[in-house]
């Protein structure tokens, strides 16, 4: 018997974002890494924000939001609000509540820039690479790296490469 084609919406959601990431989700270890590190740097986020006016985005999820800008190679901030706004994934990662709204695009930038110039952003990297679980997973001899993105991040004028044979083979293609 074929079943109808009938919308099941109800008024209330009972199930977590945390209950749709499955187990064995790459993401979940990762989450705690990073988690961890957040956790070292609580102190140096109440340095940096005020204790009266508006509350801003928590350094926190400002930061796994940004991870996950890089993890996914989301193109643009716009973009990264709309992921948030529609992938369950994302909001469990972030930290965000299923029915939390996302944040203004300007808002967001305005600070990640802040965390940016007070230097947070590398110290949250080098808490997450200084623990004695991811540096088990570095190497010294040998790094990857997906080329496409480094094309894509660098100026077109300014990408040279290192053997000083010219321009590169995609600026000659576009001259």
């Amino acid at each position: 018997m074929r079943g109808g084609d009938e919308r099941t919406e109800s008024l209330f959601s009972y199930v977590s974002c945390e209950a749709r990431v499955p187990a064995g989700h790459p993401l979940r270890p990762i989450r705690a890494l990073v988690d961890e590190a957040l956790v070292a740097l609580s102190s140096e986020f109440d340095r940096l924000y005020s204790r009266i006016g508006r509350p801003s985005i928590p350094p926190e999820k400002l930061l796994r939001a940004l991870l996950l800008q890089a993890f996914y190679s989301v193109r643009s901030e716009r973009q990264l609000m709309e992921q948030l706004d529609d992938n369950l994934l994302f909001r469990w990662f972030v930290g965000l509540a299923m029915d939390a709204p996302i944040w203004d695009v300007t808002v967001f930038t305005k600070n990640r820039e802040r965390l940016l110039e007070g230097d947070v952003a590398a110290r949250f990297m080098a808490a997450v690479l200084d623990q004695e679980r991811v540096k088990a997973l570095l190497s010294d001899e040998h790094f990857s790296v997906d080329g496409t993105l480094i094309e894509a991040w660098a100026s077109m004028k300014s990408f040279r490469p290192k053997d000083g044979g010219g321009v590169c083979r995609s600026c000659r293609a576009s001259s």
